[in-house]
């Protein structure tokens, strides 16, 4: 069996391989509330170049 060409072939991802224990980190994180939601984020990034920008947010918002 001959190799599909290159433009078809995978290339290996950033988070293919993943280390349980940062896992297991992050869980207990976000678990204990120490994340920023994503509408949080987004809420801040589209206040940027009006008149009134938000701060950055916080964990837990």
């Amino acid at each position: 069996m001959t190799e599909p060409p290159r433009e078809f072939q995978e290339e290996p991802a950033v988070f293919n391989e993943v280390d349980e224990a940062e896992l297991r980190r992050r869980m207990a994180d976000m678990a204990a509330g120490n994340f920023v939601s994503n509408e949080a984020v987004m809420r801040w990034v589209a206040s940027w170049g009006t008149d009134n920008p938000l701060p950055k947010p916080k964990c837990g918002e």
